[in-house]
């Protein structure tokens, strides 16, 4: 979780040119107006902006973006006005604060059966300014990965569930993938441990057997296209515990037979040369049958 100089040090790294002072007297106003308040695991309140703050300048947002999560929380939460924000800090944050204010209210509404609702009223808000949406993403991420300080296991599934259903597919939407898939298996642990246990301990076999080669295979595949002068980006990931587990239950397969787990993207210029690439893996690399 950052603190105050790791995230302005954060922001400076994509923004040399950016307002300190501005970040520090949100936090700073953050902290004044969430005084006494304190998260369900004891900590101050305003350490949560400020770690989805964070979060926002690892995506490298913009300083807007920086600013309405350090104060996201403050209209809903505290005694601070719309008039308040805009005098201090301008009318596009305090307009963006206002808009994940708006969202908030839309979860605090959400109950069993709505969540396609939901999905639809949060797309819809997500047109009006894509930050407020990125903001309440990086928002609900954190309080994901902070869940430990929820005692209640049936609220806990409740909240695990409604990031399985509306928020991770939102960020897939949106693009941010890394949140998607971190949102899915911070779920699927809440969900279903003894089967996220089970697929852990399977990937940590295959890669002990050295099954999963990602870094090796690129600098292959890189080497095969240069031979044939062909231009091309490749990146490769091991697959997620929660993809592995939607494979499994989808081909109904046994974890023992899990070995499809790793996915490469491969870029290339021109059509002609991605069919050139794709003769050139089909000659290196088996292919299985029916799965082209």
């Amino acid at each position: 979780m950052p603190n105050t100089p790791e995230l302005i040090d954060a922001v400076k790294s994509y923004n040399p040119d950016i307002d300190i002072a501005v970040v520090e007297c949100a936090i700073e106003f953050a902290k004044d107006m969430h005084e006494g308040q304190t998260r369900s695991s004891g900590e101050p309140y305003y350490t949560h902006p400020v770690a989805v703050a964070g979060i926002l300048a690892d995506m490298k947002m913009d300083i807007g973006s920086i600013l309405t999560a350090i104060l996201h929380d403050t209209l809903e939460e505290t005694q601070a006005t719309f008039e308040e924000l805009e005098k201090m800090f301008g009318k596009e944050v305090a307009e963006l604060v206002d808009g994940v204010c708006k969202l908030n209210r839309i979860e605090s509404k959400t109950i069993e059966g709505k969540q396609a609702e939901n999905f639809r009223k949060l797309l819809l808000a997500m047109s009006e300014d894509i930050r407020v949406l990125l903001v309440k993403l990086a928002d609900r991420l954190h309080n994901m990965r902070t869940f430990d300080g929820i005692k209640k296991p049936e609220k806990q599934r409740r909240i695990a569930l409604e990031t399985l259903e509306i928020y991770a597919p939102l960020s897939e939407r949106v693009g941010v993938h890394a949140i998607k898939s971190e949102l899915e298996d911070l779920a699927f642990g809440v969900l279903n441990p003894e089967a996220r246990d089970s697929i852990t301990k399977r990937l940590s076999f295959l890669r002990k057997e050295g099954t999963v080669v990602v870094d090796n295979i690129i600098e292959e595949l890189n080497a095969l296209f240069k031979e044939s002068g062909i231009e091309a980006e490749i990146t490769g990931r091991e697959k997620t515990r929660y993809s592995v587990w939607k494979k499994l239950q989808r081909k109904n397969v046994a974890f023992e037979q899990l070995s499809d787990i790793m996915a490469f993207r491969i870029v290339v210029k021109s059509m002609e040369d991605c069919y050139a690439v794709l003769g050139l893996i089909h000659g290196r690399y088996h292919s299985v049958p029916g799965r082209f």
